[in-house]
């Protein structure tokens, strides 16, 4: 079956499993509407609705009467407008007619009732809800499915599971992510794809930073001398900028967790935060653009006013406030620390620090080991990092997030 909800669609199939009912009730619990396909006759597919609590006992059933024309699939659409609120059960054929003449119409009004069970319904009927879905609610698709006649609906699908189960292995070699019981539906969705969301999205932003405030520096570089074709950096810094120096503590964000997973499946209404978009949305977006200009024209104005009688060091001491300030915004965006996060930065420090002592014709050792470097060094990290700190610290203070409360009460 597939099922929508403002997160996305998911679909379930077949016989009943252990741990089936605990598997639904954590998904509609994280804001996840399931519609089930099955090929069973219509008492069959009640029943399994009902035992599996797809249909809690306390939601009244609306059973759409089989249609095979215009007039009564109008007729009996006007009925279940009147019982929205039902959980829907509806034939394949009759689903079909429907969508022929009506398709809009049923699809909004299905999308109101609280679960959909479509019976006799063939494979290509399946596949053909799944796309059906696709389109007109605008959001991801899962389908999930352990027999032959599931593989064109998980191949439809966003994201296809395949169950590995009595019926073969046609749905889970067909499928994106194979499991061996229906069970592990949760733990895949509410743990490990709310994982694999936070962590793409706070990648591909900080690696959007990390490019854009060198260009930044770049450009306020060229600006102040007449758009002069100078690289600020030559490539020896270029590379190590982008590689040794901040490489691995940016993808070691991919290894960021927020909050446990014993946390992630007790709280489940954690998974309905991604449904806000606060984690990567255009707001989130601009506001990395916005980090990212401030932190490179602060690093690059300030160093050529601090150094505008001395310029021959600004190259030294914007790139090493640049390196400095990467590996704290890493300590900023890091959700949960481990030890191959500090590891990775200490690596990255390491080969800093190793440049500087094999790289004299870039760094002046004597400068370096100057006391008006310290201060200068210190001066500009600050005003590039400090105004962050000072942020997070006061939305972590009045205004933290879901899971900041979760790891604090824990």
């Amino acid at each position: 079956a597939v099922v929508s909800t403002q997160s996305g669609h998911y679909a379930g199939e077949d016989k009943l499993q252990p741990d089936v009912r605990t598997s639904l009730e954590l998904l509609a619990n994280a804001g996840i509407k399931v519609w089930m396909l099955t090929g069973d006759k219509l008492e069959t597919a009640t029943n399994i609705a009902i035992s599996s609590r797809l249909v809690s006992r306390m939601t009244p059933i609306y059973t759409f009467k089989l249609v095979k024309t215009r007039t009564e699939a109008h007729n009996e659409l006007n009925n279940f407008r009147k019982h929205n609120e039902n959980a829907l059960i509806i034939l394949g054929d009759s689903l079909m007619t429907c969508l022929e003449h009506y398709e809009q119409e049923f699809v909004e009004l299905a999308m109101m009732s609280p679960a959909v069970v479509v019976c006799r319904c063939s494979p290509t009927q399946k596949a053909a809800i799944v796309h059906l879905i696709k389109k007109h609610s605008n959001k991801p698709v899962a389908a999930i499915g352990d027999g032959g006649n599931d593989v064109s609906m998980i191949q439809a699908a966003d994201a296809g599971i395949g169950i590995v189960g009595k019926e073969g292995k046609q749905a889970s070699l067909a499928a994106d992510f194979s499991i061996t019981q229906f069970s592990y539906v949760g733990r895949l969705l509410l743990w490990h794809g709310r994982n694999s969301y936070n962590r793409c999205a706070s990648l591909s932003q900080f690696i959007i930073h990390r490019g854009l405030i060198i260009s930044v520096m770049q450009a306020i570089f060229s600006a102040v001398f007449f758009f002069v074709s100078i690289s600020l950096y030559q490539g020896v810094l270029l590379i190590g900028y982008s590689s040794f120096f901040t490489m691995g503590p940016v993808f070691l964000l991919v290894l960021d967790v927020d909050v446990g997973a014993k946390i992630a499946m007790m709280y489940p209404e954690l998974y309905k935060e991604l449904q806000k978009g606060r984690v990567l949305s255009y707001k989130t977006f601009f506001m990395w653009i916005l980090v990212s200009v401030y932190q490179g024209a602060a690093i690059m104005y300030l160093g050529i006013l601090l150094f505008k009688e001395d310029f021959i060091h600004v190259i030294a001491i914007t790139f090493t406030v640049l390196i400095v300030t990467e590996l704290l915004m890493v300590v900023v965006t890091v959700r949960t620390w481990h030890w191959l996060m500090a590891v990775a930065q200490i690596f990255s420090l390491g080969c800093y620090f190793l440049a500087l002592v094999f790289l004299p014709e870039y760094f002046d050792p004597d400068f370096l080991t100057s006391a008006n470097f310290l201060l200068k060094f210190v001066f500009l990290t600050a005003a590039s990092c400090l105004p962050l700190f000072i942020m997070k610290y006061l939305r972590k203070r009045f205004a933290p997030p879901i899971y900041a409360k979760l790891q604090q009460s824990g």
